[in-house]
């Protein structure tokens, strides 16, 4: 069971992050590179204190004094590495849901990607949309209680919906999805950006949509590999 498990996280995860790094390489990267010239020509008494950006599930933090990758094969090289731990992590992740309930079809691992994407992805996004660099954000440690209580919440409220069997149940669920998003996500004192508004929404858009692809593959190749090692190991 634990080599299935590591087989399937280990190529799923594999592939879907080579299958992020390169959406994000051709769709988020260019749009982050365009946010941050409006940043970089912006007079420094404009800079917001701080700011996060997401490419895909993981965000980072500029700083001053931090190292940042250089435009090309350092950027390139730096995102591939930390897609690949995420997308590894998310694969056992999903690889120990399986071994617990076993997919019946490789393309049930479709719901179980969707399922990862509105937990991880859709749901923050709600109250913490993905953001450019120069966008204005409230205190980092309180925006990051609060995704971590969101994704929590609706992980336990789709499991809930999805495998109680009885109404109450899915009653408490459905209360658990909307929790967060009724006490809110910490929003800064005045919300300000560098970058236009239109360039915004289009870096929002790319985010979730290419988080959905990527959860959506890792979804189906981690069902179909755990189903494909179950049977070879069965052999």
């Amino acid at each position: 069971m634990i080599k299935r498990i590591a087989q399937t996280a280990g190529f799923s995860g594999l592939l879907a992050a080579l299958l992020l790094t390169l959406l994000q390489s051709f769709w988020v990267a260019p749009l982050i590179l365009e946010g941050e010239t409006y940043e970089n020509s912006a007079p420094a008494t404009e800079q917001p204190s701080e700011h996060t950006h997401e490419a895909g599930v993981a965000a980072h933090e500029h700083s001053a004094e931090a190292w940042a990758p250089e435009d090309g094969w350092q950027r390139v090289l730096s995102t591939t590495g930390g897609n690949l731990v995420v997308a590894v992590g998310f694969a056992l992740m999903l690889a120990g849901l399986y071994s617990l309930r076993t997919p019946g079809r490789s393309w049930e691992g479709l719901l179980w990607g969707l399922g990862g994407f509105a937990t991880f992805s859709l749901a923050p996004s709600l109250g913490l949309p993905p953001e450019l660099p120069g966008t204005a954000a409230a205190d980092l440690t309180l925006r990051q209680y609060w995704w971590v209580g969101t994704a929590t919440a609706t992980a336990v409220g789709l499991a809930l919906i999805v495998f109680g069997r009885h109404w109450a149940l899915r009653i408490v669920g459905l209360v658990l999805l909307l929790v967060p998003h009724v006490i809110g996500a910490p929003q800064p004192e005045v919300h300000a950006s560098l970058a236009p508004e239109a360039l915004e929404h289009q870096f929002i858009w790319a985010s979730l949509i290419t988080n959905a692809l990527f959860w959506s593959a890792l979804g189906l190749l981690s069902a179909w590999l755990y189903r494909h090692f179950a049977g070879s190991n069965a052999a």
